[in-house]
């Protein structure tokens, strides 16, 4: 057994013992959804980003500029390539070669993040109505980095129309008939 793993058992003995000695007899709490998970490590990393500026940003001082800030910033960690204009391969959504555009983070991964902090700035105590990632110039932004994607690999997005439903109402008056019929002997 290396150093690491041991001290990861050692780590996990400790919590156990503490959880058990504390005496309480609150059961664990269950594990967290993965989508649970992942909004508090984006929050995490949020908080961290916000702390790293220069000077660094209180969650209260926080704006709709240090998140759009955010989104250019995680363009570097990006794994999709997106063609510029110049590009050979603008407009074709299987290049035969590779190319020199940049990669960028992909228009839903920035979307999902955006309702995940969304929602951890709620619970977090921050109010819908001054929520920086709600702000209209976010949506505006990945309106733009949808269709900028969606051009540059000749893929247009087309907006999901709503399926309509056929559900017939029954009224009161219906289930009586059907009753009344049902009742009736057959001949």
């Amino acid at each position: 057994m290396n150093s690491s793993t041991s001290a990861t058992i050692g780590l996990m003995s400790k919590e156990s013992a503490a959880d058990q000695g504390s005496g309480s007899n609150h059961p664990p709490a269950p594990p967290l959804s993965r989508y649970e998970s992942q909004k508090r490590r984006d929050w995490n990393t949020f908080g961290q980003y916000l702390k790293n500026q220069r000077p660094p940003v209180s969650l209260p001082q926080c704006n709709c500029n240090h998140v759009l800030e955010f989104l250019r910033y995680l363009d570097q960690f990006g794994k999709t390539k997106v063609h510029v204009h110049g590009c050979v391969f603008f407009g074709q959504p299987a290049p035969p070669a590779p190319c020199t555009c940049p990669l960028r983070q992909a228009w839903g991964s920035l979307d999902a993040l955006i309702g995940r902090l969304r929602a951890a700035y709620e619970e977090h105590g921050g109010s819908p109505e001054t929520n920086p990632f709600g702000n209209g110039s976010i949506r505006v932004y990945l309106r733009e980095v949808k269709d900028c994607q969606a051009k540059a690999r000749g893929i247009p997005y087309k907006k999901k129309k709503k399926r309509k439903i056929n559900h017939p109402i029954k009224t009161h008056q219906q289930d009586e008939l059907i009753k009344n019929n049902s009742k009736q002997p057959a001949v």
